[in-house]
C-alpha cells in the first residue's frame, strides 16, 4: 500500500470518525461531505469516479427523499400522536402492556416506512405519549431504537442498506420473503423479549390515562390513506424486481399534494421539517467507498470473502454476519453494506454469505448509537426534545439486544 492510498485510508476513516463523535456539535452530514469534497481537491478520489460514485446512490437518495416526505406529512397530521395516545388507552394502565403496543408500533411504521421513520418521527411522538402517562420513557424510547433495525429486513423496503448492499440485483419480494421472514421474526421476537428483560423494572410501573383522548384529523386519515397506497405500490415494485427509489418518491410527492390541497400551510411545512441532509451524508458515504476501494479496501474485503467461502458449511455465514455487524459499529453499517455489497456483486458470492452480511448490516447497529443513520436520527431527535441516553446506557443494553437476535437470526438463516 503506497502513500496515496494510505491518505486515502487516513482522511475517509477520519470523516467516518467525526461524523460519529461529532466534535463541537457540527453535524453529521458535513464532516462526511467535507472529507469527500476534500479527496476530490487532492485528487485521491478523480472527478469522474466521485460523480459515478454519487450516480450510484441515485435509488437509495430517491428512496430516503420519498419515505421521509411521507413520515412527515404523517407527522405534520398528527397519524404518530394518534397511535401512540392510541397506546395508552388500549394499554387500561399496564406500562408492560403499553411496551409491547410501543414495540408493534415501531415494527409496523419500520417495515412499512424504514427504519429512519420510527427513529426521526414515531420517536417524538412516544415520547410525548409516555409524559402524558407520567412513566419512565426510557424503555420506550430504547423499543424505538432497537426495533428500526432488529425489523429492518422484513422488507426491502424497512432499510435503505438494503438497497445499498443489493445494488441492481435486489431480489424480488416473494424470493426475499422466503429467504428473511423467519430470520427477521426471530430477530424482532428476540429483540422484544432481551429489552423486555432488561427493563422489566420500569416496566412494573402504573400509567396515567390522558384526560382527552386524540382525534385523528381529516389530514391524519388522507396521511394514513397515503401510507397505504405507499405500502401497496413498493410492495408490487418489490414483487415484479424493480428498483424502489422512483415509486417511493412518486408516492410521497403525491401525497404531499394531496395534503396541500386540503392545507396550503402543509407544503412548507413539510418541507421544512424533512431532514434533508441526510441526502448529502449518503452521497458523501458512496464517495468515501469509492475512495476506500480505489485505495485496496475492496481486494481486501474480497479476500475476506473468499475465505469464508471456503469455511465448513454454516461457519461463514455466522462469522461473515457477526464481523460485519462488529464492523457497523465501528464505521456504521452505510460504508460497510456498501462495501461489502460491492465485493460480493464483483466476485459473484454464495446466496448465503450475502444474507447474512444484510443480517449484520441491519441487525448489527443495535449494538451503538453510532451504528446506522436510524440510530444517529434517533439520537437526533432526542436532543431535539431534551432527552439523553448515554452510549454507554445503548452500549451496555446492545450487548445482550444486538447479540442475541443477531446469533438467532443467522441460526435461522436458510
Amino acid at each position: 500500500m503506497n502513500f496515496i492510498h494510505l491518505l486515502a485510508w487516513a482522511i475517509s476513516l477520519c470523516s467516518i470518525a467525526l461524523m460519529l463523535l461529532r466534535p463541537r456539535g457540527i453535524a453529521e452530514y458535513i464532516w462526511i461531505s467535507g472529507g469527500a469534497l476534500l479527496l476530490v481537491v487532492t485528487r485521491l478520489l478523480p472527478i469522474a469516479n466521485a460523480a459515478h460514485a454519487i450516480y450510484e446512490g441515485l435509488d437509495v437518495y430517491l428512496f430516503l427523499a420519498g419515505m421521509m416526505v411521507l413520515a412527515e406529512v404523517a407527522r405534520h397530521e398528527g397519524v404518530f400522536d394518534w397511535v401512540a395516545d392510541a397506546s395508552i388507552r388500549h394499554a387500561n394502565g399496564s406500562a408492560t402492556k403499553l411496551f409491547l403496543l410501543v414495540y408493534l408500533a415501531g415494527t409496523v411504521v419500520t417495515i412499512l416506512l424504514s427504519n429512519d421513520a420510527t427513529a426521526v418521527v414515531l420517536t417524538p411522538a412516544v415520547l410525548a405519549a409516555v409524559k402524558r402517562a407520567r412513566i419512565e420513557p426510557r424503555p420506550y424510547l430504547l423499543a424505538c431504537a432497537f426495533i428500526a433495525n432488529a425489523a429492518s429486513f422484513v422488507l426491502p423496503i424497512s432499510n435503505p442498506a438494503n438497497l445499498v448492499i443489493f445494488g441492481q440485483k435486489l431480489p424480488a419480494l416473494l424470493p426475499w420473503t422466503r429467504t428473511f421472514l423467519v430470520p427477521s421474526l426471530v430477530a424482532i421476537v428476540a429483540t422484544f423479549f432481551c429489552l423486555r428483560i432488561l427493563e422489566r423494572k420500569d416496566l412494573r410501573a402504573k400509567t396515567v390515562l390522558p384526560e382527552k383522548p386524540l382525534s385523528l384529523r381529516n389530514g391524519g386519515r388522507m396521511a394514513l390513506a397515503g401510507i397505504a397506497l405507499a405500502a401497496v405500490v413498493l410492495l408490487a415494485a418489490s414483487a415484479s424486481g424493480k428498483q424502489l427509489g422512483a415509486p417511493t418518491c412518486v408516492v410521497g410527492l403525491l401525497v404531499l399534494l394531496l395534503v396541500t390541497l386540503r392545507d396550503r400551510k402543509a407544503m412548507r411545512a413539510v418541507l421544512t421539517g424533512v431532514s434533508w441532509s441526510v441526502l448529502p451524508l449518503v452521497a458523501g458515504l458512496f464517495m468515501i467507498v469509492e475512495a476506500l476501494n480505489r485505495a485496496g479496501m475492496l481486494q481486501l474485503t474480497q479476500r475476506g470473502l473468499v475465505w469464508l467461502a471456503h469455511t465448513p458449511d454454516g461457519y461463514g455465514k455466522m462469522i461473515a454476519g457477526s464481523t460485519v455487524a462488529l464492523l457497523s459499529n465501528v464505521m456504521n453499517n452505510l460504508p460497510v453494506g456498501l462495501a461489502g455489497g460491492t465485493a460480493l456483486q464483483q466476485m459473484h458470492s454464495s446466496n448465503s454469505l450475502i444474507h447474512a452480511v444484510l443480517i449484520g448490516v441491519d441487525l448489527g447497529p443495535n449494538l451503538s448509537v453510532t451504528g446506522s443513520l436510524a440510530t444517529i436520527l434517533w439520537l437526533i431527535a432526542l436532543r431535539r426534545e431534551g432527552v439523553e441516553i448515554t452510549a454507554m446506557t445503548f452500549l451496555k443494553m446492545g450487548a445482550i439486544v444486538m447479540t442475541v437476535p443477531l446469533l438467532l437470526s443467522l441460526l435461522a438463516l436458510r
